[in-house]
């Protein structure tokens, strides 16, 4: 079982409710029909399945966005978040192209048409890998804004510390600890993604409200000329600076990632032809918040701004009610990224079941084998976030290998094996581009990134 697999497309429900008529289907309905409320379920909505998708794509990438501002510079950086979502809408296209040709209700079985059983399992891998990172970087940012963090040898305090000062149950570990079973656990028990609309939609608003109160806060700083002008382009000095620029990729690539829930989404919709309305609404509203919050956070915070923008917001403003908005700030993104980590750990689940119970029943109907795959990837989460210090290791990690291949290099070779002739000459070429820049950056980023650690290990050595 992969991501999607809850119903067959031949049998989706469209519009109204109304199932296409199959001549060679059963007269008796088969087990996948009977889960648990598709009965009663008539197909999700356009702007349900706008918001679940645009969930999936806001989560912690826009936190790093701000920092990759720092590296590129405003103008190059605007830019890049503009062409990534180009090259996100387009290797979707090439997925949905390749499912409705080949019959797939999944990406499992997109991949697993053009590439057979090991296709599959890659798939399933790195969806594993990606959305683990992934949901490690939602519970550190929660912690950074809740407990504070260290960065740079400097202590950044958290919401609560600011509140109650330092006591041993507003701490890092406490506070994840509860999180995970007073927030995360109930929302990661729903077993339809559709289950998750309104929660999404409010996850978005969060979002809206963090973007409208900093945007605020740069327009009265800079009204009242206390915000330099940022830098437009990069500042490249010698060749390690040059070299340097490339590691800002996998947190570009890791921004964008939404292609393990497209299935999900469509396999709910009411009617199945607005899938590619749903994507092309959800990348156009998370393109225009990620370039407002990139402007917005470089504006305020310049060559300051740290890897995880959200510690920035814990020192003095120079602005009336400073201290008001920046709780305001961080508490409305840790509650937003509480509510977007469910519709990460949805598809993450049903990848681990198919990965290790490929032959058994659907998930949805085994309560047993649910409750395990749930318990094992939550504590795995837990100890993760309890152990990495920095959203910028997770992101270097997860988008340098799993994301980038989720995100363009499976998509583009489905489009190059091209199983049904139906590839055109310049989806070919688009593919053939992708896989050359995802390979080629992603390299030069991990091996940029493993000679700044070598460097900063020799260093403190000789010391």
């Amino acid at each position: 079982m992969t991501i999607g697999n809850m119903e067959s497309k031949r049998g989706r429900k469209t519009r109204k409710g109304k199932q296409i008529p199959n001549e060679n289907a059963p007269l008796l309905p088969t087990k996948r029909h009977d889960e648990s409320g598709f009965d009663e379920f008539d197909g999700a909505s356009f702007s349900g399945a706008v918001f679940n998708l645009s969930t999936t794509i806001i989560g912690a990438g826009i936190m790093a966005l701000p920092a990759t501002m720092k590296i590129l510079g405003l103008g190059l950086g605007i830019f890049m978040i503009i062409f990534m979502a180009f090259l996100t809408e387009r290797s979707i296209d090439m997925l949905l192209k390749f499912s409705r040709a080949g019959k797939s209700s999944s990406y499992g079985d997109v991949m697993g048409d053009a590439f057979g059983k090991v296709g599959r399992i890659l798939l399933q891998v790195s969806v594993l890998v990606n959305n683990i990172g992934v949901l490690i970087v939602y519970m550190i940012i929660i912690g950074d804004v809740l407990s504070g963090t260290s960065s740079s040898g400097t202590h950044h305090a958290g919401v609560l510390e600011g509140w109650f000062g330092d006591h041993w149950w507003n701490g890092r570990f406490f506070v994840l600890l509860i999180t995970t079973i007073c927030v995360f656990a109930p929302l990661a028990c729903f077993k339809r993604i559709d289950s998750l609309r309104y929660t999404s939609a409010l996850s978005v608003g969060l979002a809206v409200v963090f973007l409208v109160i900093m945007a605020g806060i740069a327009v009265i700083k800079l009204i009242s000329g206390t915000v330099m002008m940022p830098r437009l382009l990069p500042d490249i000095t010698d060749l390690n600076s040059f070299w340097k620029l490339f590691t800002v990729v996998p947190v570009l690539v890791t921004a964008y990632i939404c292609h393990y829930n497209v299935h999900s989404i469509d396999n709910e919709l009411e009617d199945s032809s607005q899938i590619k309305p749903v994507v092309r609404a959800a990348l156009g509203l998370c393109s225009s918040v990620y370039v407002m919050t990139s402007l917005f956070g470089f504006l305020l915070f310049g060559d300051g701004t740290l890897d995880d923008v959200l510690a920035n917001f814990d020192t003095d403003l120079g602005i009336p009610y400073g201290a008001v908005l920046n709780d305001a700030v961080r508490v409305s993104y840790a509650a937003h990224l509480m509510l977007v980590f469910p519709i990460v750990f949805y598809p993450l689940r049903l990848n681990m079941d198919g990965l290790c119970f490929p032959s058994s029943e659907p998930l949805v109907n085994s309560n047993k084998r649910f409750s395990l795959i749930t318990t094992v990837l939550m504590v795995l989460i837990f100890l993760g976030a309890t152990f990495i210090p920095s959203i910028w290791d997770a992101f270097q990690f997860t988008g340098a290998t799993a994301a980038v291949c989720l995100g363009f290099i499976f998509p583009a070779s489905i489009t190059l094996k091209d199983r049904y002739a139906i590839s055109a000459s310049k989806e070919r070429y688009l593919a053939i581009l992708m896989i050359v820049l995802a390979v080629f950056s992603n390299a030069v980023a991990i091996y940029s990134d493993a000679y700044a650690l070598i460097k900063k290990n020799s260093v403190a050595s000789e010391k």
